[in-house]
């Protein structure tokens, strides 16, 4: 692929005059930024703190952690 693309730009960007060169520039770099918009963003860890919070609410830790580990170890 690295190939076909010097080959065409040998071919015919290069022998094309300085000014259309670099409105052919212009526009690829305007192409590409259209497409960075649109393409989904990093997420981050951070964005799910405090989700789900609410299923906590009223649960004492240590009472929930006590039930886990009598499951544990009732489990085979």
């Amino acid at each position: 692929m690295a190939e076909q693309l010097k080959d065409i730009y040998e071919k015919y960007v290069k022998p094309l005059p300085t000014a259309d060169r670099l409105r052919l520039l212009d526009m690829a770099v305007h192409d590409l930024a259209l497409i960075a918009q649109q393409e989904p963003k990093n997420r981050s860890i951070l964005e799910l703190h405090g989700l789900g919070k609410e299923i906590w609410q009223g649960m004492d830790a240590q009472k929930y952690v006590d039930r886990l580990r009598e499951e544990w170890d009732r489990k085979p």
